[in-house]
């Protein structure tokens, strides 16, 4: 069947991927504007220009973190295969453009600069355009992810789009310190939620692998090694 051609996976996790990791962006740059929406002035002249518009900044926090959920959950469907997760992940990514695209505008006309939600809204961007080509009728018929598909590609790509985003978690410090350090030697505030972040990256990494391995485990239970190992053999033998 065309859902079972190498490409078809490939593509399949590809998408799955780059949903994931939009999503896990999204909720980043949504939780990042939290400081410069409630402080604005703490953080410099440069930063100064938005205090009087705390208001749209609390807007853009709210809005584009929802958007983000938005994403994850269109991830999870993905992942699954349910028959609405096309649809939903396309509503997602345009509303992740058009509020992004927003939040740059008004940031670039009050401060002169709009990153990093530029970086968010590119990678949103590119996204749309790869789940747009999916829907020519010759790459669906392979890809559709309005349906389950009968191989472990979806458990894979989902443990892959999470360690993947467990990266960009935990090096956020580092990507992201040239737009959060306002002042010469001053301070880092991309690196303000260290152990939040690490914790968080942590996790990310943990779920990762056990999805990615979730189909070799529940295969072994269906053979009962697992349930050998863990039941004893005795009682393995009375649940078959």
């Amino acid at each position: 069947m065309a859902q079972n051609r190498w490409w078809a996976k490939v593509l399949r996790v590809l998408g799955i991927i780059l949903m994931g990791i939009t999503a896990a962006f999204t909720i980043m740059s949504g939780a990042g504007t939290t400081c410069v929406a409630l402080a604005a002035e703490k953080f410099g002249p440069n930063m100064a220009p938005l205090a009087p518009y705390q208001w749209l900044y609390i807007i853009f926090v709210l809005v584009t973190t929802a958007i983000g959920v938005m994403g994850v959950r269109a991830t999870v469907l993905l992942v699954k295969g349910r028959s609405n997760a096309y649809r939903y992940a396309i509503i997602a990514l345009i509303l992740g453009i058009l509020v992004g695209g927003i939040h740059m505008v008004v940031s670039r006309s009050l401060r002169g600069k709009s990153m990093p939600v530029d970086a968010v809204v590119y990678i949103t961007v590119l996204t749309l355009i790869v789940f747009l080509i999916f829907r020519i009728p010759a790459i669906w018929r392979g890809v559709n992810f309005d349906k389950t598909s009968r191989d472990h590609t979806g458990a894979v790509a989902g443990g892959m789009a999470m360690m993947l985003g467990s990266i960009a978690v935990l090096t956020v410090p580092l990507w992201a310190a040239a737009t959060h350090t306002f002042t010469p030697g001053g301070t880092n505030w991309a690196d303000a939620w260290h152990w939040q972040l690490n914790l968080l990256g942590a996790l990310f990494i943990l779920g990762g692998l056990l999805f990615t391995i979730s189909p070799i485990l529940k295969k072994m239970w269906g053979e009962g090694v697992l349930r050998q190992a863990v039941l004893g053999e005795e009682a393995a033998a009375k649940n078959v």
